[in-house]
């Protein structure tokens, strides 16, 4: 699982002081990163920011697994996490990609208890973590934050069932790699084309105009889809 940030169980309460102010400093800095968080008005903000938790994640970490409970949610601020689909032979399938644009663990405010796919880390990364149960707390309270997340529920739905149809062609096996060891590949090839940075698993866009004549038509139905 990713590494919390943890505050101090010692040490003088100046230091404790210090410490959580930074650490709130952290939470609203990287509450703005993500799509859904930076858009709520600073109101809401406060008030879910407590509850909110710092963590940091590396490459091939997994946040969720099939059929565990969904105890926690994410909120990337950076980083790439995939959702795959494991097989029975051992194969698996991506079939949606998460950003700093959503959160990992959607389906707990829709009355999920458990996972249905793995949630695993693309790349290097920073996210706050919120407990479930809180989550779906404010999901109730709150409608500036019940509203962004309905909204990216449905467009997480347009991107599975998009993906759906480029699987199908063997498309996003070939280019992104449904076995983790073929991430690497495409990333390399799309390096060598000029169109990103990678290295150890961090991924820097260079030509977005040149990736976005790259990809398949599915992107585009999911922009033109995504409101």
């Amino acid at each position: 699982m990713p590494n919390n940030k943890k505050l101090p169980e010692d040490g003088d309460k100046s230091a404790s002081s210090r410490t959580a102010n930074d650490l709130k400093a952290d939470v609203l800095r990287m509450a703005r990163a993500n799509k859904i968080l930076g858009a709520l008005p600073e109101k809401d903000l406060e008030q879910l920011a407590p509850k909110l938790q710092p963590i940091e994640f590396k490459v091939e970490e997994i946040f969720h697994q099939p059929l565990d409970p969904i105890r926690d949610v994410f909120f990337p601020a950076s980083g790439i996490v995939s959702l795959v689909t494991l097989l029975e032979d051992g194969a698996s399938v991506e079939v949606a990609v998460i950003g700093s644009e959503g959160v990992v663990g959607i389906s707990s405010v829709m009355g999920a208890k458990f996972g249905t796919v793995e949630a695993l880390s693309q790349s290097d990364g920073q996210a706050l973590k919120i407990r479930a149960t809180d989550l779906r707390e404010h999901f109730d309270q709150s409608p500036a934050l019940r509203e962004p997340l309905l909204q990216y529920a449905h467009n997480l739905l347009i991107q599975v069932s998009q993906n759906a149809a480029c699987n199908r062609a063997q498309f996003m096996s070939r280019m992104l790699g449904v076995r983790r060891a073929g991430v690497s590949v495409a990333a390399n090839t799309l390096r060598q084309a000029g169109l990103i940075g990678y290295s150890r698993g961090s991924i820097t866009m260079l030509d977005r105009k040149g990736l976005e004549a790259a990809t398949c038509e599915c992107y585009r139905a999911i922009e033109s889809y995504s409101v």
